[in-house]
């Protein structure tokens, strides 16, 4: 479980913008749980591709509203 906070922590302090923050938060906490669920050691690496993942998802829907 520390191991999932801590990617969190470092993923939110490694956002650019404040909703990209919040999306990688989310998706770290949601890629940390799914990893934890598969097996020992797939947490961390759930969490760095859920914020991916999350990021990518946010940024696209803050560009296309920027857009509009």
């Amino acid at each position: 479980m520390r191991t999932v906070i801590a990617a969190a922590v470092a993923a939110t302090l490694l956002a650019a913008a404040p909703a990209s923050a919040k999306g990688c938060l989310r998706g770290a906490v949601a890629g940390g749980v799914a990893g934890h669920m598969v097996g020992k050691g797939h947490g961390v690496m759930g969490a760095a591709a859920g914020c991916a993942i999350a990021h990518h998802h946010y940024a696209k829907k803050a560009a296309a509203a920027k857009r509009h």
